[in-house]
């Protein structure tokens, strides 16, 4: 509990009556017109304003999780608006409650599994030599390694090289883009499957060069697929295919029962 002697402290924001300051930027007169929003994002994260190639990296990293087709998020979104359509809202934060381990959450994953295997390596490590054992302690913990493979995009995630080319032109490819291609190696040479670096992958790489921590890199999926999710509830009040999609799913699911 806090008492009036305790210092509260916030440093990204703060308003008067005639002022609106963000990050220690006037928000109408150096932010609006001059930002776009994934470069107000990286300032209003990090209190720095973005390189011109940070700016490139960090706003493909996050138009790249905006959208993924009808994904499950996509549709908790639609239905949960077809119940609900007076609550915008709650059918966004539907869909974003499926972020996980799974999907779009995988990002989180694939940057913690690269920091980790990091620690206590010293300043020139065998990269080939962290990758084996990290593929190793998944293997014994038989979990799947996070980032790699995808049930669509076989044996390319079409999204994942131009990731990597463009970290490699803004000056962002390091030590952790290598790590993870050199695990995708070893992991499918050990499985015998075709395991491709997905999308969230090359993404938890390339948020560890930035710098992000881990804790954090399942945010930008939030972000950025809201942005998704309230494109398809406007096509959903415009065009539903959330009533077909129920009456379809209970038909087949009762079948068995008429028969």
């Amino acid at each position: 509990m806090t008492t009036k002697t305790d210092a509260i402290r916030s440093d990204i924001a703060y308003s008067t009556p005639d002022r609106i300051v963000v990050r220690g930027k006037d928000l109408p007169n150096e932010i609006l017109g001059k930002m776009n929003l994934g470069d107000f994002a990286y300032l209003q994260l990090t209190g720095k304003t973005a390189t011109p190639e940070q700016s490139r990296m960090f706003n493909a990293l996050l138009i790249t999780l905006v959208e993924h087709g009808i994904t499950p998020s996509a549709i908790a979104a639609r239905m949960t608006y077809a119940g609900a359509p007076e609550s915008l809202q709650a059918a966004v934060a539907a869909g974003l409650c499926g972020l996980g381990t799974v999907f779009v959450g995988t990002t989180e994953g694939s940057a913690r599994m690269l920091y980790e295997a990091f620690e206590g390596a010293g300043e020139n490590p065998d990269l080939d030599a962290l990758a084996h054992k990290t593929v190793a302690d998944f293997r014994s913990r038989r979990q799947s390694i996070p980032g790699l493979g995808h049930p669509v995009h076989k044996p390319i995630d079409p999204r994942t090289p131009r990731l990597f080319e463009l970290a490699a032109e803004n000056g962002m490819s390091g030590k952790y883009i290598a790590l993870v291609q050199l695990i995708q190696q070893h992991a499918e040479r050990v499985s015998g499957k075709v395991l491709p670096i997905n999308a969230t992958g090359a993404l938890g790489a390339i948020c560890c060069e930035f710098g992000f921590p881990w804790t954090i890199v399942r945010g930008f999926g939030v972000m950025a697929r809201a942005i998704g999710l309230v494109g398809h509830i406007l096509e959903e009040s415009q065009a539903p295919i959330s009533y077909q999609l129920w009456h379809e799913t209970e038909a087949r699911a009762s079948a068995h029962l008429r028969t």
